[in-house]
């Protein structure tokens, strides 16, 4: 079986974004890390194999040539090789570009099962499994809170409004996983090093048959018109209790029209 699970290079948490003057994030001035969902994906794909699943475990990734350091870290975390889309004509490309040259490459390296977080930490938007999956024209089962295989049925169990639900899915599917699923591991030194031995494979746009014309920021569908600063954080109100306490409050939250 053939398992490849989506991963991202994503800003730092604590990092301060930089911006291009075309208004798209300057990732190359913003120290990255592998999206922390990300990891979930990668940990249960792992899983799967030590649970007895005979699989071969490929991240794919797109991004510019810094998002190695996020296979790396997938790659260190377990799995057998890597791909990673590269091609300046990316820049700029919306989700719906992004989904584009992902199914491609899913149907150049083959798959069974494609594993994907639950959203990026950057975007945030949640479209992309459902993206790929509907352009691959596979099932798709999101928001897993855990996943199993027999065969070729994949089943997870995710919460509804009401209830917990049991949803299975034929292979080949693309399954998202949530942030309930189990922390990921934390790679050994050895395992670090290891994974710098691991293939990973990088391809072009060409090399997708993608016309570039079809992706970047000329492309998108989503345009940024203009950015702007965060207001700083103003000094919140001090209320001291002297028995008018709850007056206080009360007042307070009705002056913003909160009462």
């Amino acid at each position: 079986m053939k398992i490849v699970v989506l991963v991202k290079y994503v800003p730092k948490p604590t990092a301060v974004w930089k911006f291009s003057p075309d208004l798209t994030i300057d990732r190359g001035a913003i120290d990255g890390r592998l999206s922390e969902l990300d990891e979930y994906a990668v940990e249960q794909a792992v899983r799967l194999t030590e649970g007895g699943l005979d699989a071969e475990i490929t991240y794919l990734t797109v991004g510019p040539a810094a998002a190695k350091d996020g296979l790396l870290k997938a790659l260190a975390i377990g799995g057998t090789k890597a791909v990673h889309i590269s091609d300046e004509a990316m820049h700029g490309s919306d989700a719906l570009a992004t989904s584009l040259v992902i199914a491609k490459a899913l149907e150049k390296i083959g798959y069974d099962l494609v594993l994907t977080g639950m959203a990026s930490t950057d975007g945030e938007m949640s479209v992309m499994p459902s993206m790929v999956a509907d352009r691959l024209g596979a099932a798709q089962a999101t928001f897993a809170n855990s996943l199993s295989v027999d065969g070729d049925t994949v089943t997870i169990t995710r919460d509804g409004d009401a209830a917990s639900l049991d949803v299975s899915a034929s292979l080949p599917a693309v399954v998202s996983v949530t942030d309930r699923t189990g922390e990921a591991r934390y790679p050994a030194f050895r395992q670090i090093m290891m994974a710098k031995k691991k293939p990973i494979e990088v391809l072009t746009l060409a090399d997708l048959g993608v016309d570039a014309g079809s992706v970047g920021s000329g492309a998108a569908a989503v345009k940024v018109r203009s950015i702007d600063a965060a207001p700083e954080r103003q000094a919140g109100t001090f209320v001291t209790d002297d028995g008018t306490g709850a007056g206080q409050l009360a007042d307070f939250l009705a002056a913003r029209g909160l009462l």
